[in-house]
């Protein structure tokens, strides 16, 4: 009669790869819910204005960016090397502001574009000649809750 050897040889097992698959998926969704999309491309390059009264905006939700400054190196030889416009992801003059303003308003609800808040977010280099000219046409479209975007002034 033959013999039956025993085997001794008690290895590491193996690694159960069944739940991997559900801890990628929860990490997919986790990053998934939390990441916020750029809404618009930037054009232009900005180094906003430093200020000493600066608060922060609780809901910005209900603020429509109004960018100006001058195009950067990408963009510059489109649209030249003077300060520029841009409403969303579009270079415009400032015509176009009451109509910024009234699709702004009407993508919004009645009760949210009451409240809606109009930020312009300027160079530093930019002339106060045309903020002002922006600042009227957005008057004229009755657009009259506006917020100046400027970055904290540290002193030391």
């Amino acid at each position: 009669m033959a013999r039956f050897k025993q085997k001794n040889d008690k290895g590491t097992p193996g690694l159960n790869m069944g739940s991997m698959s559900d801890i990628i998926f929860m990490l997919l969704f986790f990053f998934m819910v939390i990441t916020t999309m750029r809404e618009s491309e930037l054009f232009i390059k900005i180094t906003p204005p430093k200020g000493t009264e600066v608060t922060k905006l609780e809901k910005k939700s209900l603020v429509s960016y109004i960018n100006i400054g001058v195009p950067s190196e990408k963009y510059a030889a489109k649209y030249g090397t003077e300060p520029r416009i841009q409403l969303n992801d579009q270079i415009s003059e400032i015509e176009n502001i009451r109509q910024f303003v009234e699709l702004e308003k009407s993508a919004r609800s009645e009760d949210e574009s009451k409240l809606l808040t109009f930020a312009i977010k300027s160079d530093s280099k930019v002339k106060m000649g045309t903020i002002s000219d922006i600042k009227q046409e957005l008057r004229t479209a009755s657009a009259l809750k506006i917020f100046y975007n400027a970055s904290k002034d540290v002193k030391r």
